[in-house]
């Protein structure tokens, strides 16, 4: 690896990738980047809007993988609290900035999870906003850590339809991956 380090660094660069974190997230450490990213997008003379709106993309796919990574590391306290592991990748292309994630996921969830990510993907925007103002009037369902709107959200905010992919690891995880375009 360490004679590769270099490669890996000019893929990045040849992506437009300017952030890449692969492990374990918290709340504390999301906080962090978070800066990071917007005084790096400031320095490039990012308008504010477009600074927020990535922003906004970034914390919303890392709250993802905190609430939803099946991939979890048990940390020594008594809370018996988890770090949730995944990758968040933020870079430019075409004129635009985007956002990818991934993390482990159970494969039971894949079909359910495939199934509202395509709907998201073929609804236009309009189609996108009365579809999250119907399911902010729900409940949140069981399983979830919200109100069950961050792929709305993240839907409704990219300037193109999500993208998403899952990855077969094993007979008992898949690897989920999304991007969104600001």
């Amino acid at each position: 690896m360490l004679d590769n380090l270099y490669q890996f660094k000019k893929e990045l660069n040849q992506r437009g990738i300017f952030f890449c974190f692969s492990g374990p997230l918290s709340q504390d450490l999301l906080v962090e980047i978070g800066d990071t990213l917007r005084n790096k997008m400031k320095q490039e003379e990012a308008s504010s809007s477009t600074i927020l709106k990535v922003f906004s993309m970034f914390v919303e796919q890392a709250q993802n993988i905190i609430h939803y990574s099946a991939e979890k590391i048990p940390l020594d306290r008594p809370d018996k609290t988890t770090l949730s592991s995944g990758i968040i990748v933020v870079g430019y292309e075409g004129q635009h900035y985007y956002v990818l994630c991934g993390n482990a996921i159970d494969n039971e969830v894949v079909g359910t999870l495939r199934e509202q990510l395509t709907k998201l993907q073929q609804m236009n925007k309009d189609e996108l906003k009365r579809y999250y103002k119907e399911q902010r009037k729900k409940d949140a369902h069981e399983s979830s850590k919200g109100a069950g709107l961050g792929f709305i959200e993240l839907a409704r905010h990219s300037i193109t339809p999500i993208e998403f992919n899952f990855q077969p690891v094993d007979n008992d995880f898949s690897f989920f991956s999304l991007k969104t375009a600001i």
